[in-house]
């Protein structure tokens, strides 16, 4: 087949399929709750039968990496396209992508092929995909800073285990699930653990909490949190100009691995002490989960020490806005 027979292919599969969906496209997909915006445009192109590649142009995109371009950069008229198609609100479609998040600059480049040791665009867990009734892929595993799977304790992956190519779902051809590989056909769900220290694990999930809170509470702009995290090979002593989000996980997770042994001064030096204060709090204890029942248990021997139940019902107060900012959004909502 030649270039000009696969370009009217896809012109007249777009075309095909506008005359059939007047309104909405037969198969409508929700998204998951931490689901990244192109994973779940996969599962709807997947659900209505129509393969990935050939879903650009439903989409008026045109080929590469078109779908993990949406996560960074959202147009307007996609936006109006699938809030149509699909009645999911243009807010939502927002919140999936990254394209507002403060988190942006840690996110993983969209690197062509490249090197093993480089980065590639998104990780996964095997793990969390055989846990999923329909396989998708979660926004915070395109994120440098995250090298391990906070419900399984196992490390991520970002390229298949049975070629070694970086996960290419925008360039499926076939009308299969995105958990297969799509230049192998390996089943990502069979791909074995990635072994991370627990050390490692608990650095990642301090930065990850930090993270999250920070941007939340906005001041992460006015922070020197982004640089530090850039850096993070420079402090682990790998002496290595490059920066986070330019190495692949494997070599990530060496990072952490190195600064885990190491005095996290790193990261606590800041000129917002505010934000310096609460970085020094949940890495002292672990994570906010822990902090938030070390703050439980004083609060509840306070109360019982002086009896003022106003004032515990006030510090309950202030414990439960925490952990609903915790346990909230992980990003800043759309303005």
């Amino acid at each position: 087949m030649t270039a000009d027979d696969t370009r009217s292919l896809a012109i007249g599969l777009r075309e095909r399929y506008r005359d059939i969906v007047l309104d909405r496209w037969p198969v409508i997909v929700a998204p998951q709750a931490d689901e990244l915006l192109s994973s779940w445009v996969h599962r709807l192109a997947y659900a209505n039968g129509v393969s990935p590649r050939a879903f650009a142009s439903v989409l008026g995109l045109g080929r590469g990496m078109w779908s993990a371009s949406l996560d960074v950069r959202l147009p307007t008229n996609v936006v109006t396209l699938l809030n149509a198609r699909t009645g999911v609100s243009p807010q939502q479609l927002m919140t999936m992508s990254l394209a507002q998040s403060p988190l942006k600059p840690l996110l993983l480049p969209l690197r062509g092929k490249g090197l093993r040791r480089t980065s590639t665009w998104l990780q996964f867990c095997s793990r969390c995909l055989v846990c999923d009734e329909q396989p998708y892929f979660r926004w915070q595993w395109r994120l440098a800073t995250r090298v391990s799977c906070l419900d399984h304790g196992c490390g991520l992956r970002d390229r298949c285990p049975s070629c070694r190519s970086r996960i290419a779902v925008f360039d499926q051809t076939e009308l299969v699930p995105q958990h297969f590989c799509a230049c192998c056909g390996f089943d990502l769900r069979r791909a074995p653990n990635v072994s991370v220290s627990a050390a490692a694990r608990r650095l990642d999930r301090c930065i990850d909490d930090i993270c999250r809170l920070e941007a939340i509470t906005g001041s992460m702009n006015k922070s020197n949190l982004v640089p530090h995290l850039l850096s993070m090979p420079t402090s682990a002593g790998t002496n290595s100009p490059t920066p986070l989000t330019g190495l692949s996980t494997s070599a990530r997770v060496r990072c952490f691995e190195r600064l885990v042994g190491r005095p996290l001064d790193w990261l606590l030096v800041d000129d917002n002490l505010e934000a310096a204060h609460w970085r020094r709090l949940i890495l002292s204890v672990g994570g906010h989960g822990p902090l938030i029942g070390l703050l439980t248990n004083a609060l509840e021997r306070r109360r019982q020490r002086t009896k003022r139940r106003a004032m515990a019902a006030k510090l309950s107060d202030v414990l439960a806005a925490y952990v609903q900012i915790m346990e909230g959004p992980r990003r800043s909502r759309p303005r």
